[in-house]
């Protein structure tokens, strides 16, 4: 989720409170969310989906509604998409462990937060919102440092 240079084509980028966020769609569905913490170029040319996502999360993080309305298509495997379909059921402020997650989906918490790692569309597919039953967990593979200090960020702005 960090590096920029990986994703191949975004249309939107914008500020927020912890980083920048770079956006990828089809035009009908975000398929993509990158988390940077330096600006990256400017895309050629935007979409009105992805304008619209950037709106939405700045408009979120000012204080106002969740972004419940806007449509995802992530890349993924079966399960995969079964564990992203169940963190959107989670509702804004509230958590979940892992183990809660597993099951509810009769699996188990190593490969809900496999998933959670692999979440292409981190904020919308809000998977900072899992969290381990001794701490924190991980946000974007990662359970220390920046990583780790925006999902306590998240969680504490929720």
């Amino acid at each position: 989720m960090s590096d920029i240079d990986a994703l191949p084509e975004f249309q939107a980028v914008c500020k927020l409170p912890f980083g920048w966020v770079a956006v990828a769609t089809d035009g009908e569905a975000v398929n993509e969310i990158r988390i940077v913490q330096q600006r990256p170029a400017s895309p050629a040319s935007g979409t009105s989906l992805a304008n619209k996502v950037c709106k939405a999360l700045q408009h979120w993080f000012a204080g106002g509604d969740w972004p419940s309305d806007i449509p995802v298509n992530p890349a993924g495997t079966d399960y995969q998409k079964k564990v992203w379909r169940a963190l959107q059921e989670i509702s804004c402020g509230e958590t979940r462990t892992y183990g809660e997650l597993a099951g509810q989906l009769g699996s188990a918490p190593r490969a809900v937060g496999g998933a959670c790692r692999r979440n292409p569309i981190p904020l919308l597919i809000p998977c900072h919102r899992v969290v381990a039953a001794n701490g924190d967990g991980g946000f974007a593979g990662h359970t220390e440092g920046h990583w780790l200090d925006v999902k306590r960020w998240l969680l504490s702005h929720e």
